[in-house]
């Protein structure tokens, strides 16, 4: 379990130092800070901080006994959402640190998870889209929407205008692009999340199949463009059809995902 905040919240809680019975602990300083940090893996241990706040706790001097700090991060402006995919991470720490001479400083870190919500979009097109190979199959998708929210649920309708292949099964894949880097440094992973059938066996001419994909089981996140020229989360929806000769045909369009704000 971990605390759970979104942006332009306050941060608040104590910080508790207890030195072992009988002993003191001489320091330079006691300080707070709460670090908003991206990691790509394929430059581990470097870390890119996008937030950084302080607060000084102590000054220099020496404990004795078990000290209680207050600390507070008023409105923090925490725009990026916590992340942990393939080749990235975003996370947020609060890291104390009792500084000390001759020897190494004390380092605490406590990770929170940051989420951010949205609004209902006010523009929501619905996607219309045609595959086709010439003189053998015609087929007009339609989704509902272009938007959705992580519970929501994918409605559309597959119309089949021309059929001269022997169709065997076709799916939708819910798929996840991930992007980290840029330039000769970029790696782009793909994940597929989901797989619905929407027909076994044969379709013919002039047939129409709906969709009705349910998003909440699955592990999503929002859509995340070019996070701190970063890294990038994009959403696909792939039909795939495949033909008795085990062919496949596919035709992707990209989804935007967003975190609606769940009534309580």
């Amino acid at each position: 379990m971990v605390a759970l905040f979104q942006s332009q919240e306050n941060i608040v809680g104590e910080v508790v130092i207890e030195p072992i019975h009988g002993k003191k602990v001489e320091h330079n300083g006691v300080k707070i800070e709460l670090l908003g940090q991206i990691e790509l893996y394929f430059d581990r241990g470097n870390f890119y901080d996008f937030t950084s706040l302080v607060r000084e706790l102590d000054i220099p001097g020496e404990l004795y006994e078990r000290k209680t700090y207050p600390f507070e991060f008023s409105t923090v402006e925490m725009p990026y959402e916590s992340y942990n995919g393939v080749n990235v991470r975003l996370r947020y720490i609060l890291k104390v640190t009792i500084s000390r001479n001759f020897v190494s400083n004390i380092v605490e870190c406590q990770d929170f998870v940051v989420r951010n919500y949205t609004p209902p979009p006010s523009i929501n097109n619905s996607i219309k889209m045609e595959v086709g190979i010439e003189d053998c199959l015609h087929i007009e998708f339609e989704y509902s929407k272009s938007k959705y929210h992580l519970k929501d649920v994918i409605i559309g309708k597959i119309y089949f205008l021309l059929v001269r292949i022997k169709l065997k099964n076709m799916e939708l894949e819910i798929r996840r692009r991930e992007s980290t880097g840029s330039g000769p440094n970029t790696y782009v992973e793909t994940e597929t999340l989901a797989k619905f059938e929407l027909m076994d066996g044969a379709a013919v001419r002039g047939e129409s199949i709906p969709i009705r994909l349910f998003l909440s089981p699955y592990e999503l996140t929002p859509t995340y463009r070019n996070i701190n020229n970063k890294f990038s989360v994009k959403y696909y929806l792939n039909l795939v059809l495949v033909d008795e000769e085990d062919r496949r045909y596919f035709k992707q369009q990209e989804i935007t995902m967003y975190r609606l704000l769940e009534a309580s």
